[in-house]
């Protein structure tokens, strides 16, 4: 566990620390680690704090599985961590935030789309089958 003071935090290397996706997983099977890194270091090297997960692929009952420390984001928040949008995006699902504005205009966007691409019921066949008997 990494207690930095907010003053420290300012003055890291002029930059700021940021709560956001690192990837993980192999090919064709991405995981994330949700993670507090500082914001000049590569999305997936060296980061501060893992702060939760994130499976982004469908298990078994259709679902994506996100786990948070939520008492360790409120204290990098409360240090000035900055939000990333999938971040935000993930918190709001959960119910730490808001919904995200993108969350919403993006499922208003699928339920329009999906209401015009409505599927038309093909017309039933009648079976005409002859039954023969075979003796």
């Amino acid at each position: 566990m990494v207690h930095l003071s907010p003053l420290l935090l300012k003055r890291y290397h002029k930059g700021f620390v940021a709560i956001r996706l690192a990837l993980g997983g192999c090919t064709n099977r991405p995981f994330y680690r949700i993670v507090a890194a500082h914001n000049k270091r590569a999305r997936d090297g060296k980061y501060l704090e893992q702060l939760g997960s994130y499976d982004p692929m469908p298990n078994i009952f259709a679902e994506k599985l996100v786990s948070f420390n939520f008492e360790r984001l409120r204290y990098w928040m409360a240090c000035g961590a900055q939000l990333t949008k999938p971040v935000a995006k993930l918190l709001g699902l959960a119910g730490f935030f808001p919904l995200h504005p993108m969350t919403v205009t993006t499922a208003e966007r699928l339920l329009r789309l999906r209401a015009h691409t409505v599927p038309t019921e093909p017309a039933e066949e009648v079976g005409t089958a002859d039954s023969k008997d075979v003796a």
